[in-house]
């Protein structure tokens, strides 16, 4: 049995599905979901891009929302997505959901971040074209990493925003009371966003969860843990449960 008693803090749907794979291991979690996913209503540019989707010789997806939301599109607009068009997800998780709808579909094997993607010599290759045009399939303010990179080797992209993420309303003093009830001793975000959420949640119980292990999925993310004062930063290089298993594999239990 795992020393790790953890809080997740994923969107709800999300959160069920990790804290069964962690049971698996041995590993305790409580959920506190942090953000909560809406999809948005098609608009008139949601139908003209997706009618148009074969002007694109590669699609970016860059989260599991994302990918659920634009297949759901794809498979009204295009029953057989365009032939010879690449797909490129940020993370196994989110291009597992795409490669069962059969897209021909890559994402890096090292990394579940916007900086790993990037990194992709089969993007790059897919780009290496005249007036190369890539779409990205995000959430609202999603990785402006992604399309700015691009834009700067020559790519026209173009961003399709499918849902806006929320923060569920609790009241004051819920994320310290979960920690104490539950007896949890290190903290798992997912994203840059859910850790200002986590932060605003904590206000001024932040500085009693400032010494617990955080992990988070990324060097962007650490670098924002950091700022906010986090001592004991734990980069998973991933947003998916293999990276969180392998990061609590290295990390010191806190029963040993």
């Amino acid at each position: 049995m795992s020393g790790w008693r953890l809080l997740l803090t994923r969107p709800a749907e999300e959160c069920a599905a990790l804290t069964a794979a962690l049971a698996e291991q041995g590993i305790h979690s409580a959920s506190l979901p942090l953000l909560a996913i809406e999809a948005l209503a098609e608009t008139p540019q949601h139908r003209t891009t997706m009618i148009e989707l074969d002007r694109y010789c590669a699609v970016v997806v860059v989260s599991k929302p994302a990918a659920r939301l634009g297949l759901k599109m794809l498979r009204h607009y295009w029953p057989q997505a365009p032939a010879g068009q690449a797909w490129f997800s940020v993370g196994g998780a989110t291009g597992a959901i795409l490669a069962e709808h059969g897209l021909d579909v890559s994402w890096p094997a090292d990394g579940d971040d916007s900086e790993a993607l990037l990194a992709l010599p089969s993007l790059s290759d897919s780009i290496n074209r005249p007036e190369p045009k890539v779409l990205i399939l995000r959430g609202e303010g999603g990785r402006e990493l992604i399309a700015e990179t691009l834009r700067a080797c020559g790519a026209q992209v173009d961003s399709l925003e499918l849902y806006r993420r929320s923060v569920p309303d609790y009241p004051p003093g819920t994320l310290l009371n979960t920690f104490r009830s539950e007896r949890l001793n290190a903290t798992v975000v997912s994203s840059g966003q859910g850790l200002q959420s986590l932060r605003d949640l904590a206000g001024a119980d932040w500085g009693e969860l400032l010494e617990l292990p955080l992990f988070v999925p990324s060097p962007r993310v650490a670098e924002m843990a950091a700022q906010l004062g986090a001592n004991r930063i734990v980069d998973c290089r991933g947003a998916g449960t293999a990276a969180l298993l392998a990061a609590l594999r290295k990390y010191p239990d806190p029963a040993s």
